[in-house]
């Protein structure tokens, strides 16, 4: 991936399209985020994403989602840059090289 290509997660599209007000906007919303480009979970994120959650426990630390740990393990097994606004990520990065920054 280029330094200025964009990609979400299938979390980031379960959350975008749960918000939605009624019908119109979830088809609206819905048929915009098939055009995205996603990175994808294979079988060593999800154990990895549940390391991280550990290994944050084990530090007294805690985030409020394990999705959000999956979507740090994403950034990292891509090289991502994660824009969030979300201090779970800055709590992640202080047990793991995640790139992130808050908006």
């Amino acid at each position: 991936m280029g330094t200025a290509d964009v990609v979400l997660t299938r979390f980031t599209q379960l959350e975008l399209l749960q918000a939605s007000r009624d019908e119109r906007e979830w088809r609206l919303l819905f048929e915009h985020l098939e055009g995205q480009r996603y990175v994808e979970m294979t079988p060593r994120t999800w154990p990895e994403a549940a390391r991280i959650y550990f290994d944050l426990r084990r530090a007294r630390k805690t985030v409020r989602s394990p999705i959000d740990c999956c979507i740090a393990q994403l950034a990292i097994e891509h090289d991502c840059e994660l824009l969030h606004c979300d201090s779970d990520f800055e709590t992640i990065a202080t047990i793991r090289n995640l790139k992130q920054r808050r908006l």
